[in-house]
């Protein structure tokens, strides 16, 4: 595997410790590019799978907790956004051509991992649609000791009433040549900057809000707004596909914030509850990103995914 220096923007909420980021190719041709925490003496490697509209940099601060309990860190930008090839002429629309292509990702990744001398074992951090990802990938075979995942995508959060149409719209809208338009609701500018701190749907902690702002205005490249229709058709059948498959055999902790409002719970708890050597910790207050919270839950997230870590090497 070919790896080359790539950009990391350490401007804004820097990681208490030096990174380097990589460009790498997966095995269709897609350039991803991976980010590298490694602290002295790490006694492992958190494989990092970001959320849909997330990026390597906004994973600074929990490489940065990772590295303080002793865990080098793998943070990747997917296909479509961040600094990874975007899919689209209009590549601020969420896109991927197939659900299955993000395992090609996780390939890479892996591989860049070991080519990279990273410290085994590794462990699996998945947030929302990284946490969709990181199911799949368990399912396909991915070799990690423990897994942790917070507000996991396993269900989309839709109203009832519009889960057929956001069905039907996904299947149609691709078949008719418009499947990479946005579905109604949906915008070109990223949630964070345009939403206000109050009430949003994402952290309480005001100073993680900002920090995600002041990161896509000093690098406007990183910006992503909603997703595509044909985005849309393929989260919906891969989260279905999931839910019906049985827990996979790994150790595996959930964190669920009580106000978690984007995806869905019901999918959340029904997973964990079958999922034998499986832990849901519901965190009081907590929005759907949870690893943004404030000092208080984080510390208490981050030890309790190191102890499982740690009892699982």
């Amino acid at each position: 595997m070919t790896l080359a220096a790539a950009p990391l923007f350490t401007d804004v909420s820097p990681a208490p410790l030096d990174g380097a980021a990589y460009w790498v190719h997966a095995s269709d041709g897609v350039r991803i590019r991976l980010g590298v925490y490694r602290p002295d003496q790490a006694k492992g490697t958190v494989l990092l799978f970001p959320g849909r509209t997330e990026y390597v940099e906004k994973y600074a601060p929990a490489a940065g907790d990772l590295a303080a309990r002793g865990f080098a860190s793998l943070i990747i930008d997917w296909r479509g956004q961040g600094l990874a090839d975007r899919l689209l002429d209009e590549n601020r629309v969420g896109h991927v051509g197939l659900f299955a292509d993000y395992q090609k990702d996780v390939d890479a990744m892996v591989e860049a991992a070991r080519e990279l001398g990273l410290p085994e074992p590794f462990y699996l951090l998945g947030h929302s649609m990284g946490g969709c990802i990181g199911l799949r990938s368990l399912h396909e075979g991915l070799e990690v000791a423990a897994a942790a995942f917070t507000g996991p995508m396993w269900g989309i959060r839709i109203a009832a009433p519009l889960r057929p149409v956001a069905w039907a719209l996904g299947q149609v809208m691709p078949a008719i040549g418009h499947g990479h338009r946005l579905p109604p609701g949906r915008v070109l500018d990223s949630y964070v900057l345009t939403a206000p701190f109050e009430d949003n749907l994402l952290t309480s902690d005001e100073e993680m809000f900002e920090m995600m702002r002041a990161q896509l205005l000093a690098h406007p490249e990183l910006e992503l707004g909603g997703p595509s229709f044909v985005w849309l058709r393929e989260a919906l059948a891969e989260t279905l596909a999931l839910a019906r498959m049985p827990a996979p055999a790994v150790q595996a902790d959930a964190f669920l914030g009580t106000n978690e409002r984007i995806v869905h719970i019901g999918r959340i708890e029904a997973r964990m509850e079958s999922w034998s050597n499986g832990t849901l910790h519901v965190i009081p207050g907590g929005e759907h990103e949870v690893l943004m919270e404030g000092p208080e839950a984080r510390a208490d997230i981050f030890d309790t995914i190191a102890d499982r870590f740690a009892q699982a090497a």
